[in-house]
Parts: C-alpha cells; structure tokens; sequence
C-alpha cells in the first residue's frame, strides 16, 4: 500500500512539501489502537534497536545502572559528560578509546560541535553518538571473555544474543541484516514490532533487564539523546514516558501503563519525526480514553507538546509557515493477529 501523508510543510500559506510515512499506536493491553500506514512492513529501526540492544548486553552480563546505562541505551550529543561517561565504561572494562570501533564523528550538539573546534578539537570516536553503545559492548564482551577485536561481526556471540533478543522483544523475526550506520549489525523488524518491543520495556518487572534499561533512560534522559534534544524534552514532559528515535525518520516510545507507538518516515526525513510521535501520542491517548479528539497523557506539559508538535518555517527574519502532522492522519484500528506471531499487530 502507498502510506498516508501524515506531515505537510506549508510556507506562506502554500503546501511545499509532503511525508508519508506508517505508525502504529497500541493500547495498553497491547492491541492496535490507532495506527496509519502499513506498520507490518519491516523497517530498520536504527537506533531506536539501541534499548533491546542494552536489553541483550545485560542479559549476557553487563554490570551498567543509572546514567551510564542510559549512555549505553542511547545516542548522545557528545557533550563532555557524555564523554567522560564513554571513557567510565571503557575504564571499567580495561580498554580505551583506540578500541572503540565506531567511526569518528563530530558532536551532534551544535554548541558542543562549536566548542570543540574552537579548542582546535576534531572529530573523535569518543564524540561519535553511538559511542556510549559501543563502550558497552566491549564492556560485555570482557565480563563474558569474548573477542574484543571483533565485537562488531554479525556471527560474534555478542550479536547473535543481541539478534535474539530484538526478536523476542519485538515478537517477530528479523526480516534482514545490516550494517548501522556506526559499523553495528542493524536488525530489521516491522514498525509495530518496534511498537511490541517499546512496550516489553516499560511493563518488565522491576530488576529485569528490560525494566532496567527503560528505568535508566526515563530517570536520566539528557544521558540517552542531550541537554537540547526532543527526546530529553519529551521524556521531561510526559512522566513514565520512554522515547527513543532512530536515523531515516524512526521514533519509538513506550508509556508507564503500556501504550506505546512507532513511527517511520518513508523518506527518512527526521524533521517530520517529532510532530508525528507527538501527534500518535496524543491520538492514542484520546483513543484509550474515549475521547473523539485528541488527549494529553497524564500530568504531561501541555505547551511543551504543542511546541513540539510543530515546527516553524522561517522566512528571512520571520516564521512564515510550520511543518505539521496531518488532521486526521491515524484512525482507530480494530485488533487483528499477526500472522507470523498470532499476536496483536
């Protein structure tokens, strides 16, 4: 099926541009509740993976809580604290920065990126997002005594526990592998099996590993994303709220009482990413509660949702259009089973 539009860019009154894309919103009882699109098309998940990847790693035996779990399950701005947590995680381990096998990177935070070059600094591993990841897996390869050098071959025990436990998260196959941008294998699943995995996470029970990862990620989100990123602002603003965003337009969340939502962008675009998931949020809140419009989640900020929710188009010195979801892009979906699993899709 061709998906839906469900962000249009207007600029002075005229739309410029559009993105298609597929979500998929599920009760609490772990039904589709809302959805738009085709969420049972496999996706790359990208680094929305990150959590049911920190998932495997303890499970195989990683001694990480708190913010340097977070810094594991997450893609950090490479700001200085993020650093100095990448550098913990390696010491802990008995390794160092030469071998970490990531790319090297600039920052993501702009200002952090500003700084470092000012300093005469460059791009740097230590400084690449996914880092925190990295430094974590070597940190399980230690504590399991397995090769190190190849930490980030598909057939490394490392990855294949990583491989089975995003299919047993996400309730389905991996439909194929590949190569993340970071050098990690990347696992394919479907959009609602994002949905399925993001909801396992949040409904653990307290000491499981799921429930640690999701646990560290909600109490410290400025070590999973930045100090300015969307991610850290929603999680801030809804309580209970775990979101985790991918590359190629992909978002995730998972909510205390088990509602949870995916998001895929069909062109990747990342700009339409956040007013999407802020929109899925709201609609499959509004759906769980009766309500025919929209719904904020409980005790959320209100105006920091509607901020999020659009994104300004500027114009020389002023705002002269927004980027914004679609009216009416997601629809109540009865409950139907996955043929693969018998699950609800």
């Amino acid at each position: 099926m061709i998906n839906p539009v469900l962000v249009e860019v207007e600029r002075s009154g005229f739309v410029e541009s559009r993105h298609r894309g597929a979500a998929v919103g599920l009760a609490a009882d772990g039904t589709v509740a809302v959805r738009a699109g085709d969420p049972e098309v496999p996706i790359f998940p990208r680094s929305a993976n990150k959590p049911m990847q920190a998932v495997a790693m303890l499970r195989c035996g990683l001694d990480l809580d708190g913010e340097l779990l977070a810094l594991a399950a997450g893609s950090h701005s490479g700001e200085d604290f993020h650093v100095e947590g990448v550098e913990k995680i390696l010491a802990g381990a008995g390794l160092g920065a030469a071998d970490l096998r990531c790319p090297e990177s600039w920052p993501l935070d702009p200002a952090t990126q500003q700084d470092v070059a000012r300093s005469g600094g460059g791009a740097s591993r230590m400084r690449m997002n996914c880092s925190g990841k990295h430094a974590a897996m070597l940190a399980t390869c230690v504590t399991a005594d397995w090769p190190t050098a190849s930490y980030l071959d598909a057939g490394h025990p490392l990855q294949l526990a990583v491989r089975e436990t995003v299919e047993e998260l996400a309730g389905e196959a991996v439909a194929a592998v590949g190569v993340d941008g970071c050098g990690a294998p990347l696992f394919a699943v479907t959009t609602a099996g994002v949905a399925r995995a993001f909801r396992a996470l949040v409904l653990a029970g307290p000491g499981m590993p799921e429930r640690r990862v999701a646990d560290a990620m909600r109490t410290h989100p400025q070590w999973t994303s930045g100090t300015r990123r969307e991610e850290r602002q929603l999680m801030d603003a809804v309580p209970g709220l775990l979101v985790k965003c991918g590359a190629e337009g992909v978002d995730a969340f998972a909510s205390a009482d088990g509602r949870a939502g995916a998001v895929k962008i069909d062109d990747g675009a990342m700009r339409a990413r956040t007013p999407v998931t802020v929109a899925l949020l709201r609609a499959l809140c509004a759906e769980g509660d009766g309500d025919a419009g929209a719904a904020d989640p409980g005790g959320a900020d209100k105006a920091v949702l509607d901020e999020l929710s659009i994104v300004e188009v500027r114009g020389g010195d002023g705002v002269v259009g927004a980027i914004r979801p679609t009216a009416g892009a997601f629809t109540p979906h009865p409950t139907t089973p996955n043929p693969t699993t018998g699950r609800p899709a």
